[in-house]
Parts: structure tokens; C-alpha cells; sequence
């Protein structure tokens, strides 16, 4: 495929996103600011088959779910706290963002202010990929973390579509020894410092 070719398919890719976003109860896209600070992707080049986002949350974080991320906020019932806000060592659960069976999980790595997170997940978009310290930023006119936005790294733009949030799992910073070592799991708008990688 040439340039000018992949040029067009990822222009008519974000046009086909940006169709699918519900603007009914989203703060306005234009005003939402660019992040301070980009993550970046690593792309998994040596492996047989890509990563997904369960192994790599479950391997990520204390929770320690399997089976479908559609699943998991289900499966987390009576094991992990479940909650409607995230915090620093929690699993974020996308669901029926394309279909019931349809799920996505991320671990939140810092909680920047109210309406904005960084989360580490892998397989965002179909590549296989890492995204690490990647922004998401709530959306939700209740600013309830119902529905999300999240950065995409490779574009360097926000994604044009929103995703329903079915809640966070686990957390508090007790699933990442990493971020204790370090100090961090603080709540509130208080971002976490360092990297883990």
C-alpha cells in the first residue's frame, strides 16, 4: 500500500469514527484540550500474535480476571471493588461500544484532574500495540465517567468516537505495587509521577 493510499484509508477511518459518536450527552469535541503530555506506542513487532488488553490489564494490575473484557465487571462481583470513578492501580471497563459482546479493558495509571486519566492498555487499536500513559478524558455531561474520549497516540489526536464506561475495577493504588514504591496512589486531581516503563 502506498502513501498516498494509507493517507486514505486513515482519513476515511477517523470519518467513520467520528459517525459513531453520540452527541447527545458529550461535552462539545472542540473544546476538549489537547493533553500536556502525549504516551506513546510501542508496537510488538516480535510476537507470533498481538497482544490484547486482557493479559495485558491482568498482568498489569492485582486483578487477576479471565475470559472476554466484556465479561470482566461482572466477574469482578463479590472479588474487587467495583466503582463509577477512577483511581490510580484500577481497571477501566469499556462495554457495548460496538455490540453487546463487544468490551475493552485498561489499567489507569494517573489521575491528572476530574475529567482526565492516563491509561496503560494494549490492543486500542487492532495493531498489537502497548499504549502507555495514554490520555482519556471524561466526556459525560454528568462528568461521571459514564463515557470517555480517548487520545489516539498515532494520530495525535483526540478519537473521534465516545465509549461507554461500565465502571472501574479494583484500584486505589493498592493493585500497583510499582506506583506504592514510588509514592504515588494518591486520589483526587493529584497526578502520579515517573514512569514504569
Amino acid at each position: 500500500m502506498n502513501t498516498i493510499q494509507k493517507l486514505a484509508a486513515v482519513a476515511l477511518l477517523a470519518l467513520a469514527l467520528e459517525g459513531c459518536a453520540n452527541t447527545s450527552d458529550v461535552m462539545d469535541y472542540g473544546q476538549l484540550p489537547m493533553p500536556h503530555e502525549p504516551g506513546h506506542a510501542m508496537v510488538q513487532e516480535d510476537t507470533p500474535k498481538p497482544l490484547q488488553c486482557v493479559p495485558y490489564a491482568r498482568d498489569h494490575s492485582a486483578v487477576k480476571i479471565h475470559g472476554d473484557a466484556y465479561t470482566w465487571w461482572n466477574q469482578a462481583a463479590g472479588k474487587y471493588p467495583r466503582s463509577s470513578q477512577p483511581s490510580a492501580g484500577s481497571i477501566m471497563v469499556l462495554h457495548n461500544y460496538a455490540g453487546p459482546n463487544r468490551g475493552h479493558v485498561a489499567v489507569v495509571r494517573d489521575l491528572i484532574n476530574p475529567r482526565e486519566i492516563r491509561v496503560d492498555h494494549a490492543n486500542w487499536l487492532d495493531d498489537g500495540s502497548i499504549y502507555v500513559n495514554d490520555p482519556v478524558v471524561d466526556v459525560s455531561s454528568a462528568n461521571d465517567w459514564s463515557l470517555v474520549r480517548v487520545f489516539n497516540l498515532k494520530t495525535g489526536a483526540w478519537g473521534g468516537k465516545a465509549y461507554p464506561v461500565q465502571g472501574f475495577i479494583g484500584g486505589f493504588g493498592l493493585d500497583r505495587p510499582d506506583l506504592m514504591a514510588r509514592g504515588g496512589a494518591s486520589m483526587g486531581a493529584t497526578a502520579l509521577a515517573g514512569e514504569i516503563y
